[in-house]
């Protein structure tokens, strides 16, 4: 399976995984969605996260959403010094 990844404009940290190229049946109160990847079905998703856990949530809702943490702010603050 191709799990393809979404970025929420209305929401800088929400991120969202779909079965579907197109993003359809993403929630509509996050959108709107850019395609920022593809996941192939050998390749493991980012950061950790479990392919199974995300194939089973597409298969039951559609779509997976996570969301990313933001850097602690003194983490921020030496990225910009």
């Amino acid at each position: 399976m191709y799990i393809y990844i979404f970025k929420s404009d209305t929401n800088r940290d929400l991120q969202a995984f779909s079965g579907q190229r197109s993003g359809a049946g993403l929630p509509d109160r996050f959108g709107p969605w850019h395609a920022i990847g593809v996941i192939r079905p050998e390749a493991a998703p980012p950061h950790g996260l479990s392919r199974a856990v995300i194939e089973k949530s597409i298969a039951a809702e559609g779509f997976q959403l996570w969301r990313r943490k933001s850097a602690p702010a003194s983490a921020a603050a030496s990225m910009r010094a």
